[in-house]
């Protein structure tokens, strides 16, 4: 359930603030500098300050140009806050990461540029959630999703809808969802991700199949108080790095 604290903030009981990233590459450039400090230096330094379970994940058909995504959980805005101001001082992480850090050239950057979105969660998901096949470390796909709206209480009205039943659903069908955020911050707003994981491309595809007649979202989806909530859908599908921990 959302709550607002005395300074203001709003919050989801339990819940965890979402920041993702996206290192945006330019075309057929290597990013192994990249990949190095996001393996040997941030997640790291994310860990070691309680920021657990951090995603990394590749596009191999990305429509935008290539990029490299970072799924961050925060605690707390005040995490969120901290890790961005303070985390590339640390001495640990110079120590780690200092190609990456001080590339050699501005023809051969480690990345073209970085977006970033901050998320606030559902109340259906109210924290990260680290698939079976991750924790297993078994082959695995992920879909992410984001759903634009024209308006901003209809991208309300489709957070609603999310948690009066379709999370439930995708959950009873194997889909998998990692989380579910409302973006308070970033490109395209008002807009929400969310993220679902499946063993293959086949079985993903099956299980969406099964959702698109269930009864649950069946009803949703005809309901007039849900009607014109989305105006725009992207879907990425994304390969986790070998160090990814999602």
């Amino acid at each position: 359930m959302a709550s607002t604290s005395k300074a203001g903030e709003p919050q989801i009981a339990g819940g965890e603030y979402l920041e993702l990233r996206a290192y945006r590459l330019r075309p057929g450039a290597p990013h192994a500098l990249l990949d190095g400090y996001l393996e040997k230096a941030l997640i790291p330094a994310l860990n070691a300050r309680g920021v657990e379970a951090v995603g990394v994940f590749t596009e191999p058909d990305a429509k935008d140009g290539p990029a490299v995504w970072v799924l961050i959980p925060h605690p707390s805005l005040e995490s969120a806050a901290a890790v961005a101001a303070s985390l590339n001082a640390d001495p640990a992480v110079l120590a780690a990461g200092p190609e990456y850090l001080t590339s050699p050239t501005k023809d051969q950057p480690a990345f073209d540029r970085i977006d970033s979105w901050l998320f606030l969660p559902f109340a259906g998901l109210p924290r990260l959630a680290v698939p079976a096949l991750a924790r297993e470390r078994k082959p695995r796909i992920f879909e992410m999703r984001t759903y634009e709206s024209y308006g901003e209480l209809k991208a309300l009205k489709k957070v609603a809808m999310f948690n009066a039943g379709e999370i439930a659903v995708m959950q009873e069908l194997g889909l998998s969802p990692v989380f579910y955020g409302q973006a308070l911050v970033g490109r395209d707003l008002p807009q929400l991700t969310y993220m679902l994981c499946s063993p293959d491309m086949e079985t993903h595809k099956r299980n969406w199949a099964a959702f698109g007649v269930h009864p649950v979202w069946v009803r949703l989806k005809n309901d007039p108080q849900y009607a014109d909530t989305v105006s725009k859908i992207t879907s990425r599908f994304l390969i986790p790095a070998g160090f990814s921990q999602i």
